[in-house]
């Protein structure tokens, strides 16, 4: 796995923290299951504009 550091606001990170304990998965878990989320959303909404 590649790893990478990103900088989040104090009030973002304490949400997803707190969605975290939530769920009993880690932040960083949570953090990637997100962004792949987004990615997802921004490439189906990439190909239906083509």
């Amino acid at each position: 796995m590649v790893q990478f550091t990103i900088t989040l606001e104090p009030v973002v990170a304490a949400f997803y923290r707190h969605v975290a304990e939530l769920t009993g998965i880690p932040v960083e878990t949570v953090l990637a299951d997100a962004l792949f989320k987004l990615a997802g959303e921004l490439s189906l909404e990439a190909t239906r504009k083509k």
